[in-house]
């Protein structure tokens, strides 16, 4: 048999170089499907919150009125959620099928690994020279494989939405970098608005992000294009909350251009003696699940306090006269509410830096680094092993993996890639607004990981490159 030709040989070459980025992406891709697929098969379910969404959607479609429905059956008009996960489920149903959850949850595990090529194409435009294949590839597979990303992507809550919005920002970021051009402002804008319209915090994603955006400017020309762009993505950024602050204002007579931090209507008591107490003492998630969460209407269960939320026996004496006031009707009163805040009151004063300081930054601390098993069925006393060693042992191995990406992620910010002052920049201000809440969830600081896997890409690959150069010479 005659060899092929030349040109041909040259020309399969030429194809499988074309191919191979293709094929390097599919694989993390295909994986991070798979392990989707599973938790949805898995752990999906439709409870708190998400019923709450579900609602909202329904009634837009059915009523054409953004209300909740309730035990009576009548629908109240509310503001507590902002539209943006509403609206996507109404889209949802009225393509895939009326309250057909896990439909949206497929669309939602599609946009998330959307997600995580658009962190691999933005980490091979900022990692450092001779790293952004490698680094890349590498982000591509951090975040296909991410479980704690991944069970959120299997879920009808905002969560894995508003980590898309920050991968788009970010890739539209570097984009724009490359070439100021309309598309990616635009894109953008798009991802900034909808972070912030799926949640308040997600406004942090336009702060954070949008200054990094100004170096693209340097040189131009055209001081007017530059002014004109800005104006026109600004005035869409904001449309949609005018809107939404023109409808409270109609219905409510309150302005509320994003949604109540306590999440209550106009005329509904947000309680705030009862969240200044909760804020004394409260440090970790099982204090948020066995006590806050159970407020009102739910059971306080004296014995399921820490010892921390008492100074004195006069103060613990207080507390459970309160309980048992508040435990004779699951009413949290007004008067109650006023006596929950001069303990509350009592306990800072005598104790500011352990209230002011100690506990917000235990609690930031509890967010950033418990294992993030709050979607897995596991016991919230994880860590005792005798009650259930298997589940102990998964759930340290979750929160080695979590340090894992943390370690990498501070690996990469060593290498100072492009844009890692503005990627920082998003984490303190995320830091800083959680730590003014009350009781911890490690959801709070699932946003954190678009960021921690682009660092840690570029971590791996600059962490190769050392280790391979030093083998070299050997």
């Amino acid at each position: 048999m005659e060899p092929a030709p030349q040109s041909q040989c040259t020309a399969t070459s030429r194809t499988f170089a074309h191919l191979r980025p293709v094929l390097s992406a599919a694989a993390p891709l295909a994986a991070g499907l798979l392990l989707r697929l599973w938790m949805l098969k898995q752990f999906f379910e439709v409870t708190g919150d998400a019923l709450i969404y579900g609602g909202l959607a329904k009634n837009m479609l059915l009523h054409g009125s953004y209300a909740l429905t309730q035990a009576s059956g009548e629908m109240d008009a509310t503001l507590i959620r902002l539209p943006g996960y509403p609206l996507f489920l109404a889209l949802c149903f009225k393509v895939l099928g009326m309250e057909n959850y896990a439909s949206a949850a497929c669309v939602q595990i599609l946009l998330e690994l959307l997600g995580c090529l658009l962190l691999a194409a933005f980490v091979r435009r900022i990692a450092p020279t001779g790293l952004a294949r490698g680094a890349g590839l590498a982000t591509l597979w951090l975040a296909a494989l991410c479980p704690f990303t991944a069970i959120y992507a299997a879920e009808p809550l905002t969560e894995s939405l508003t980590l898309f919005a920050l991968a788009l920002a970010l890739w539209a970021v570097a984009r724009f970098h490359g070439r100021p051009a309309w598309s990616a402002a635009l894109l953008f804008t798009f991802a900034v608005s909808f972070a912030a319209l799926l949640r308040p915090d997600g406004a942090l994603v336009g702060v954070a992000l949008a200054p990094a955006m100004l170096p693209a400017f340097k040189g131009s020309r055209s001081f007017s294009r530059v002014l004109r762009m800005a104006l026109i993505c600004t005035l869409l950024a904001l449309a949609p909350f005018a809107v939404w602050t023109a409808r409270n204002w109609h219905v409510f007579h309150v302005f509320e251009p994003l949604a109540p931090r306590y999440a209550n209507d106009p005329g509904e008591d947000p309680h705030l003696g009862w969240e200044s107490w909760i804020k004394t003492w409260c440090l970790d998630f099982v204090s948020t699940y066995d006590v806050y969460w159970n407020v009102p209407d739910g059971e306080l269960d004296l014995s399921k306090l820490p010892s921390r939320a008492f100074d004195s026996p006069a103060q613990y004496a207080e507390t459970a006269a309160l309980a048992a006031d508040y435990n004779a009707t699951h009413v949290l009163t007004h008067e109650l509410d006023e006596r929950f805040r001069k303990l509350a009151e009592e306990r800072v004063k005598a104790h500011p830096v352990r209230s002011l300081v100690l506990l917000p930054m235990g609690r930031l601390a509890d967010m950033v680094l418990r294992p993030r098993v709050e979607n897995l069925p596991i016991d919230l006393d994880w860590w005792v092993y005798a009650h259930h060693r298997a589940e102990t042992r998964l759930s340290w191995a979750y929160a080695g993996l979590n340090a894992l990406y943390l370690l990498l992620a501070l690996a990469g910010l060593c290498l100072r890639p492009r844009f890692w002052p503005w990627m920082v920049a998003y984490i303190l201000l995320r830091s800083a607004l959680l730590l003014t809440v009350e009781a911890p969830e490690a959801r709070y600081t699932l946003e954190f990981f678009p960021i921690l896997f682009a660092l840690g890409g570029i971590g791996i690959c600059g962490g190769w490159r050392v280790l391979r150069k030093g083998l070299e010479n050997q």
